[in-house]
């Protein structure tokens, strides 16, 4: 290896390090914050290691008010309640979608491809006055079944990207398995359950981590359904809420520490689904 290469990676690696500080340096500051107490949080120039350490902060933000309201335990539930069924109703209906797209011929598949991809281009504000009349006058609003009916139709959190994104893994994957499970008598579903899904893992962990990081982030669409109930909000609502309540002094260090407690099961999604989620990506986006 010439020494202008190693000069050249050397600098590569300077920069990609330097960025990835740059990115989290935000996070590691809220962490941080976390563990302070109230005054410290605003403490100039900052104290990145606090001491001694302010775990006391993560109890009150769990039990205090106005998370108490009626608690940040039943926010959590809520929102596993929402995200657990929104990753079902993701990943059956969108895979169903798109290995009907790739694999079954049918008059007109081209054309209600193109239709699907359209909608991607809908602003999801254009949508909202007229969903929330619809659901208004069926008696949808303070229930559940605004965040989590319009899943099993593909028709939010992002399903016509991932129709696409599945569509062409399904594309990517040898024609011939799929001939000689007909030839042995499967049908179209049980080429669909037993072979394709199988195959389709890592695709399909793409889709189910974002599926969890925009459903657990989601605030817009409880806002406008779920406000008027307190025992339905969802975390990202409850810890929105978290800062209007405190009219009086906003507990800058509770909030810090409610707000970590919110981000901690998304990293720990990602990590665990990490090496699906890059191959899902690589392969389902260059691929078909």
């Amino acid at each position: 290896m010439t020494p202008t290469l190693l000069l050249w990676r050397a600098l590569i690696w300077v920069l990609l390090v330097a960025g990835a500080l740059v990115m989290i340096l935000p996070f590691l500051w809220l962490v941080t914050s976390s563990l302070k107490t109230d005054l410290e949080v605003f403490r100039y120039p900052p104290k990145w290691i606090p001491y001694p350490p302010q775990f006391q902060n993560y109890i009150d933000a769990w039990t205090t008010a106005p998370l108490r309201q009626p608690g940040f335990g039943v926010y959590l539930k809520n929102t596993l309640f929402v995200v657990i069924l929104n990753e079902i109703a993701i990943l059956g209906s969108t895979s169903l979608c798109a290995y009907a797209l790739a694999r079954i011929d049918f008059p007109g598949k081209n054309f209600w491809f193109g239709i699907v991809l359209a909608t991607m281009m809908l602003p999801v504000v254009v949508l909202m006055i007229p969903t929330f009349v619809l659901y208004s006058r069926i008696h949808w609003v303070n229930t559940f079944l605004p965040l989590i009916a319009p899943h099993f139709f593909a028709a939010a959190g992002g399903g016509a990207f991932f129709i696409f994104l599945l569509r062409q893994f399904f594309r990517s994957l040898p024609p011939e398995l799929a001939d000689a499970a007909r030839v042995d008598g499967c049908s179209e579903f049980g080429i669909y359950w037993r072979i394709m899904l199988p195959l389709a893992k890592p695709a399909l962990a793409t889709v189910a981590v974002f599926t969890f990081i925009w459903s657990w982030n989601d605030y817009m669409t409880p806002l406008l359904y779920l406000s008027k109930d307190p025992t339905k909000w969802t975390v990202a609502l409850g810890l929105a809420m978290f800062r209007t309540f405190m009219w009086q002094r906003t507990r800058w260090d509770l909030l810090m520490a409610a707000s970590t407690m919110m981000i901690i099961p998304m990293i720990v999604i990602f990590f665990l689904a990490q090496r699906y989620f890059i191959q899902g990506i690589m392969v389902g986006g260059l691929k078909g």
